[in-house]
């Protein structure tokens, strides 16, 4: 597949395989915005970035240094540089900005999802000019006249939303693994990204809500769903979620259920995460009062549990969802270890979606 923008190194030091390289993560496991062909992280220098996360091997080496990366792709026409780094507050160190310094030198586009915008450092922007390159802020907030306002639209389709119980728990990668599992048997399926991950991961039709002032929220959301629908006339919209109702800095969600109208929601939980993502003694809400908040605020059934097996062993996964089956009286999957089918399987089964709100 020929990738929309070429071919990229991601950069992810002091981060991969942590809560803040969730979207080096991404970038790993799928998009078709770019082909990674690698990942920079010394911590796991030398090993398969695939078997480091999901213990399955995908053929994208991390490596230890910008040089070695440049090396290992020498025959490969590399020409972007991809923050894969996402920090608390989205901020970026002086030494991340030393690398992305050397890698403009070398000729590369700079791709960045961070709140600290490169297009605003005078230095970087001198040298982005002297070496004609292009600093790409993909959280950068569009222009006020571009922005839409919530509308009332109605979409006569099946859509579900992928909501979490805590920030960086999976919803994206669920999504994704949703959306394609869809469309393998046959369901004409389109994904709304929510975040810049999504976007770099080469969702057609994407908002990043963190960039938009609060006012234009749901109705960005709505034209996104919107513009899917008027232009694909798809089966089923997939829309990522963002944070959880509850967490105490990313309370996501609410907009996604009041301007994205879902008729079914799946929700992702770590069954073995006690405490809100980077909040100590922020111990996370029960899942049963969880769906239950859900379930009131949009006025529509979870559907399914989807599982991030963090801190939990792999032969207890199946029992872990069975007991979650039996005892909350909803469906539950793994499906980053299991796959998705059987969750495709289950929503295909749904109504269309047009008696909806």
């Amino acid at each position: 597949m020929k990738p929309l923008d070429g071919n990229a190194i991601v950069y992810c030091q002091d981060a991969f395989n942590t809560p803040n390289g969730k979207t080096a993560h991404g970038l790993v496991r799928y998009t078709s915005r770019y082909i990674v062909e690698s990942v920079i992280d010394s911590n796991y220098s030398g090993q398969d970035s695939g078997m480091v996360l999901d213990n399955k091997k995908n053929n994208t080496p991390v490596l230890g240094s910008l040089e070695q990366a440049l090396e290992y792709s020498k025959n490969k026409n590399v020409s972007h540089f991809v923050i894969g780094l996402a920090p608390d507050g989205g901020r970026l160190q002086e030494k991340d900005k030393d690398v992305i310094k050397k890698a403009i030198k070398y000729g590369l586009n700079i791709d960045c999802g961070l709140h600290d915008f490169l297009s605003d450092d005078p230095e970087l922007v001198r040298l982005a000019r002297e070496n004609n390159i292009i600093l790409r802020d993909v959280r950068k907030p569009p222009s006020r006249e571009n922005l839409h306002f919530y509308a009332g639209r109605k979409i006569p389709c099946l859509k579900v939303a992928v909501l979490g119980t805590d920030s960086a728990i999976g919803k994206r990668t669920t999504a994704w693994l949703l959306v394609h599992a869809l469309q393998k048997v046959g369901a004409n399926t389109c994904m709304i990204g929510t975040g810049q991950t999504a976007w770099m991961q080469g969702a057609k039709y994407s908002v990043i809500l963190d960039s938009i002032v609060n006012d234009f929220v749901t109705g960005e959301i709505e034209h996104q769903i919107w513009s899917a629908w008027e232009s694909e006339k798809p089966d089923v919209i997939v829309i990522e979620g963002q944070g959880s109702l509850m967490n105490p800095a990313y309370p996501g969600g609410l907009e996604i259920i009041a301007a994205g109208q879902p008729d079914v929601i799946v929700l992702q939980h770590a069954p073995g995460r006690h405490e809100y993502d980077g909040f100590p003694g922020f111990k996370i809400h029960p899942l049963p009062r969880q769906i239950q908040a859900v379930e009131i605020l949009s006025g529509k059934p979870v559907a399914a549990i989807t599982i991030n097996h963090e801190n939990l062993e792999i032969n207890k996964i199946d029992v872990i969802c069975s007991t979650l089956e039996t005892t909350l009286g909803v469906p539950c999957f793994d499906v980053l270890f299991n796959g998705a089918d059987d969750l495709a399987g289950l929503l295909v089964g749904l109504t269309s979606g047009k008696d909806s709100r």
